[in-house]
């Protein structure tokens, strides 16, 4: 462990050096806000590892596998699972890091994908919202703690938040970025091909249909670049779910989305959720569990987060959301898509409540983003309405005055 706490610190004091470089390119990014973020990821890093004592838990796994198998470092780089094995490989067999250690490490991983997330949200939202009176909104969604167990440990979780956030973040300024869009595309497909695959669609319709004029040459070489990206890695993200050669898709999800829900469901927190009809398997992806079906205190906290995300999704429920869309930018189109499509596809598989709250900590901050966007807009929008009304009344006061003279 105090090899651990060591090593903590060494990326504490890598990190500061990290900040510095992103105030030089973001005056509104807060040192303060992310060093307090940084111990209490930090503190869910300690949480995760008290869980895993006691509980069943996939880090273990992927500690002992890259020390085991009798492979070199390369023969473990691949797509999923064994790419967490490449990842971690180096720092296991190379640098000696012990079991606490290398979970520092992702942790740190993990967190980085918060301060990316910060700059994403930040950047394109410069608008405080405050929600139910007295929160400020990107901060709470900063502190959810779900997000942050999740993404604390040895495992998938850490280093795909930290491909999604660098994607998003390097998507609104590709030429400047072009480092950090390469590595978040590495990390998600490698990963999770099949969430890259849904990035890169959800990226494409967003350029095809947001509102700003972009140049033709850019939206070529977005369209090129992921779309035969997406043509030469089909292969991998359709065996996935074993697809590859298949002559009917749909026909094979089907069979696929079955037989994987059905293995799911067999934990005691599994939900039968292969009846359901589509809105209530989103309910479920989204919101659950609640506190009437939460699988031990872990579910118990993760129903009053989940609780605040049902709220939140409230405030979108309003005539003018639609419209909104219709509206809105590249990347408030691309962050729906994202995760629209992520939903869609997870709630066929997904049986496990346990699951459930794991996975879709990956996709839940572009649903928030939407959600933020939209409060941020209808708050502008008044903005303007009050400063329009402001100076028609001083005209006209104005206008009085000269008649009076």
């Amino acid at each position: 462990m105090l090899g651990a706490v060591f090593l903590i610190l060494i990326l504490f004091l890598i990190t500061q050096g990290l900040f510095s470089s992103l105030f030089k390119k973001h005056a509104f990014f807060s040192k303060e806000l992310m060093n307090i973020l940084f111990f209490y990821h930090f503190f869910f890093w300690v949480v995760y590892y008290l869980y895993a004592l006691s509980n069943p838990s996939d880090s273990l796994a992927y500690f002992d596998r890259p020390q085991n198998e009798a492979k070199s470092w390369f023969e473990f780089f691949g797509t999923g699972t064994t790419f967490i094995d490449f990842l971690s490989y180096p720092f296991i067999n190379f640098l000696g890091f012990n079991y606490e250690m290398i979970m520092a490490f992702f942790a740190w991983l993990g967190y980085l994908g918060f301060v990316y997330a910060y700059l994403f949200f930040r950047e394109n939202i410069p608008i405080k919202i405050t929600v139910f009176n007295r929160f400020d909104l990107l901060t709470l969604i900063l502190f959810f703690p779900n997000m942050h167990f999740w993404t604390a440990s040895l495992g998938k979780g850490a280093p795909i938040f930290l491909g999604l956030m660098l994607f998003a973040y390097a998507i609104k300024n590709t030429k400047s970025r072009l480092i950090a869009l390469i590595i978040g595309s590495i990390l998600i497909y490698y990963i999770r091909p099949h969430v890259f695959m849904f990035v890169a669609v959800g990226t494409v319709l967003g350029y095809m249909s947001g509102k700003e004029k972009i140049s033709f040459w850019k939206k070529a070489l977005i369209y090129i670049s992921l779309i035969g990206g997406l043509v030469l890695v089909q292969d991998t993200i359709l065996g996935v779910a074993g697809l590859e050669g298949s002559e009917n898709l749909v026909e094979g999800f089907e069979d696929f989305s079955e037989d994987r829900s059905a293995s799911l469901g067999t934990s005691g927190s599994g939900v039968s959720m292969a009846s359901y009809p589509l809105p209530l398997k989103f309910f479920t992806f989204w919101f659950r569990p609640l506190f009437f079906d939460a699988p031990g205190i872990l579910g118990l906290i993760t129903s009053v987060e989940n609780l605040m995300y049902l709220l939140l999704f409230f405030k979108i429920l309003k005539k003018d959301f639609i419209k909104f869309l219709i509206k809105s930018n590249v990347i408030v189109k691309m962050s729906l898509v994202v995760f629209l499509l992520s939903s869609f596809a997870m709630t066929f598989v997904m049986s496990n409540l346990g699951i459930i709250m794991r996975q879709k900590s990956m996709v839940m901050y572009f649903a928030f983003f939407v959600i933020y966007y939209y409060l941020a807009q209808k708050k502008y929008d008044k903005i303007l309405r009050l400063k329009k009304l402001k100076s028609k009344r001083d005209m006209e006061m104005r206008s009085e005055n000269i008649v009076t003279e």
